[in-house]
């Protein structure tokens, strides 16, 4: 990708006069050798990928840890039951949070966006956009893909998006953000509005150490794709509305990576500390790594 700041990407846009979308999409274009109608029918794909990740859950479905599974159709009940706070979309965004992670513990298809861990965030805030009775057009939802992957690239340019080099935050942290400027556009936002959300979902998880427990992408990952997702809604809220972030788009991205780079190995995906370190932790390493009999 050509742009190496969320500030060139925008400039790009204005001084041309065409929508972020477009722009990002004509850099893929150009970076590839796509025409594009070829980009085009990438990213549907894409999303058609993500849709199917989401039909492909089955509640009865387990890792093969036994940690992870069941609990998406388990939230879906309670909220069917009328036990649970929050409005319809707000319920559904957490149910394919969990259901896209859980699918990804159980070694099905997922969209890794920007990453496996945090499969579960963007289509968790886009997917619950299509049941509703204004749902936007599946334009809108591919221009907002685009979108996400601009912010993405550039972040990963800029600082990094593994957990092994950054922590959790460069993972949830950046697909978070990536999900807060995607729904920003589909809610009408500026391009500027976009970054606004960006920054502030990235911000909001500045820190957030990677510690898988015995080295699986399941506890606490699953349920960060839930918290990752929720942020992004927030963040994308608050930028419609008129917030903003008074530390730019790319000075977050930077401070990120700083933040990552001064992260101790331990709480960088190698599930040795945070959670990872705790006596249940260890306990439960070592029943799924003890030898069959």
């Amino acid at each position: 990708m050509s742009f190496t700041s969320i500030a060139s990407m925008l400039e790009a846009a204005e001084a041309t006069g065409r929508p972020l979308y477009a722009v990002i999409c004509e850099d893929d274009c150009r970076e590839n050798g796509y025409t594009p109608e070829a980009s085009q029918r990438q990213i549907a794909a894409l999303w058609e990928a993500m849709r199917q990740s989401s039909r492909q859950y089955c509640a009865s479905d387990r890792s093969n840890s036994g940690l992870t599974g069941g609990d998406a159709d388990r939230l879906r009940r309670a909220a069917e039951a009328g036990r649970l706070l929050g409005g319809a979309y707000f319920l559904r965004v957490t149910e394919e949070a969990l259901k896209i992670a859980e699918c990804n513990a159980c070694m099905k298809r997922i969209v890794a966006a920007p990453t496996a861990g945090s499969c579960g965030v963007l289509p968790a805030v886009l997917l619950p956009l299509t049941e509703q009775t204004d749902a936007p057009a599946e334009e809108t939802i591919l221009q907002a893909l685009y979108i996400a992957a601009g912010f993405g690239q550039v972040t990963a340019a800029r600082a990094n998006v593994a957990g092994a080099e950054g922590g959790c935050q460069a993972e949830i942290g950046t697909a978070s953000a990536m999900a807060a400027a995607a729904l920003t556009h589909i809610l009408g936002g500026t391009a500027q509005q976009c970054a606004h959300a960006f920054a502030m979902a990235l911000g909001n998880l500045l820190g957030l150490v990677c510690d898988p427990v015995a080295g699986l992408v399941e506890i606490p990952c699953v349920k960060r794709n839930v918290v990752g997702a929720v942020n992004a809604v927030s963040a994308a809220n608050m930028a419609v509305a008129g917030l903003v972030s008074r530390i730019p788009a790319d000075e977050v991205i930077d401070a990120m990576g700083e933040v990552g780079d001064a992260m101790p190995a331990s709480l960088r995906e190698t599930g040795l500390g945070g959670l990872a370190g705790t006596p249940s932790a260890q306990k439960l390493t070592r029943q799924i790594t003890q030898p069959l009999r």
